[in-house]
C-alpha cells in the first residue's frame, strides 16, 4: 500500500459533546459512506454550554489528541459550543490535520440560500449569547440582518425521543417566541438550526415556522463542507465497500446506545460502545 492510499484509508475522527453530534455522523455516512469512522462523545462532561471557554478549549484539545492516537486523517467537531469557542486554537494548534467546525458550513449556506437576508439561528444559550453564527453570516453577508434565539428545551426533547406532535409543536411555538412575531419585509426567510440537537425536531419546526421559511440544517451542511474538501484534496478512501463506524463515550455507554436512535439511522450496539478516558491527553500542555 502506497503512502497516498494508507493516508487515505485512515478514519475521520468525529468529535462531541455527547450524542447530538449523532446528526453530523449520520450525514457524513450518507456522503461519504466507504470511510472509516470515530465518534467520540465526552458524555462525562456534558453539557458543554456551561462550562468557561478555557475549560472548553481544554476539553477539545484532550479529545483531539486522543483521536490523533487513532491515526485519523481529518477532525469535525460536530458541535457548535466547541467550534464557536475552540475552533481556531485546535487548527492553530494543529495546522497539518484538517479540522471541520458546524458553524461556518451552516452560515455560508444560510448566506446563500437567504434571498433577503433576514436570518434566524435557533440553538443552546452557549451559542447564541457568543454571538458566533451572527459573526460569521455578518463577515459573509454584511447586508444580512440575523436574529438569535436560545432553545435549549430542545435538546431534552430530542434525546428523549418527542420529536412531533401537537405538544411538541407548541414547545417549539412558544420557544421560538419573538423569532415568529416579525412580519412584513423584515420576516425571516431562512432559519439556522444551530444546533446539532436540533434536526431531530425538523419536522415539528418547519410546521410551526411554515414552508416560506427555509431551514438550513448544520448537519447537512458541514458533512457537505468535508466531503467536498476531501474530494478537492485527493483525500476520500478508495475501498468500494462501507467504512466501519468505532463509537468511544467517556461515560454511559448503556444511556449513549440507548439515546443514539434518536440521532442515527444506524443500530449502535451497547457492546461496541467503548468506554475510554481521555483527560491525560494533553493535560499537561496548553493550546
Amino acid at each position: 500500500m502506497t503512502d497516498r492510499a494508507a493516508l487515505n484509508n485512515m478514519p475521520i475522527g468525529v468529535f462531541d459533546s455527547g450524542v447530538g453530534g449523532l446528526t453530523v455522523l449520520n450525514e457524513i455516512r450518507r456522503v461519504l459512506p466507504g470511510e472509516d469512522l470515530i465518534y467520540l462523545g465526552d458524555t462525562a462532561r456534558v453539557p458543554y454550554g456551561t462550562k468557561s471557554s478555557v475549560s472548553i478549549t481544554r476539553y477539545a484539545e484532550q479529545a483531539l489528541r486522543a483521536l490523533l492516537s487513532h491515526k485519523i486523517k481529518a477532525l469535525v467537531i460536530a458541535c457548535n459550543t466547541v467550534s464557536a469557542v475552540a475552533l481556531d486554537p485546535l487548527r492553530a494548534a494543529h495546522p497539518e490535520l484538517p479540522i471541520f467546525g458546524v458553524v461556518e458550513p451552516g452560515a455560508a449556506v444560510a448566506c446563500r440560500a437567504s434571498k433577503a437576508g433576514h436570518i434566524g439561528v435557533i440553538a443552546t444559550e452557549s451559542t447564541i449569547n457568543n454571538l458566533a453564527y451572527h459573526k460569521a453570516i455578518i463577515s459573509l453577508r454584511p447586508d444580512a440582518t440575523v436574529r438569535g434565539r436560545a432553545c435549549s428545551l430542545f435538546v431534552a426533547l430530542a434525546e428523549e425521543g418527542w420529536h412531533e406532535g401537537e405538544l411538541v409543536e407548541g414547545i417549539v411555538r412558544q420557544s421560538l417566541g419573538n423569532l415568529l412575531h416579525v412580519d412584513g419585509d423584515n420576516a425571516l426567510d431562512t432559519l439556522v438550526l444551530g444546533c446539532t440537537h436540533f434536526p431531530a425536531l425538523r419536522g415539528a419546526i418547519q410546521s410551526v415556522v411554515g414552508g416560506g421559511v427555509l431551514l438550513v440544517d448544520s448537519a447537512v451542511t458541514t458533512a457537505d463542507a468535508l466531503a467536498k474538501s476531501l474530494t478537492e484534496c485527493n483525500l476520500c478512501a478508495d475501498r468500494a465497500v462501507p467504512g466501519h463506524v468505532r463509537f468511544l463515550v467517556t461515560d454511559g455507554p448503556e444511556r449513549f446506545a440507548r439515546v443514539a436512535p434518536n440521532f442515527f439511522s444506524e443500530h449502535v450496539d451497547v457492546s461496541k460502545v467503548e468506554l475510554v478516558d481521555i483527560q491525560h491527553f494533553g493535560s499537561d500542555q496548553a493550546i
